[in-house]
């Protein structure tokens, strides 16, 4: 298990991660830390606890417009995945349709040109 030290809201941290996950967790205390940041300039000084929990809300409120975003963009997918699979059965049954009309007209132009050649 491996160690971290970041800073966030002006307070040092030291935090445990799974070894070669540090760079991860430097960027994400380092992405708290700016939404501290960015809100203590937009607010002042609130409170760290208060200037903590919006900047936490506000994070997770971002992350859950991915999630909904996501979700709606499975379901997209899903839905051009069946209609894919629509267009190939039906791609493959008008082949078929085609190929079993070109038999047909190839019996029939047999049968003319025997018709045309007359007994023998």
């Amino acid at each position: 298990m491996a160690h971290v030290n970041v800073t966030i809201g002006g307070r040092p941290y030291r935090m445990a991660c799974e070894d070669g996950q540090e760079p991860h967790l430097e960027m994400l205390a380092s992405t708290i830390d700016s939404r501290i940041a960015e809100m203590r300039k937009s607010f002042g000084e609130i409170g760290d606890q208060r200037l903590t929990v919006m900047a936490a809300i506000s994070i997770l409120d971002e992350a859950t417009d991915q999630q909904n975003r996501m979700k709606k963009l499975e379901a997209r997918v899903a839905e051009l995945e069946a209609a894919r699979a629509g267009a190939e059965s039906a791609g493959e049954s008008w082949a078929q349709s085609l190929a079993e009309a070109l038999e047909e007209s190839a019996r029939r132009i047999e049968r003319l040109a025997k018709d045309v050649a007359g007994p023998k």
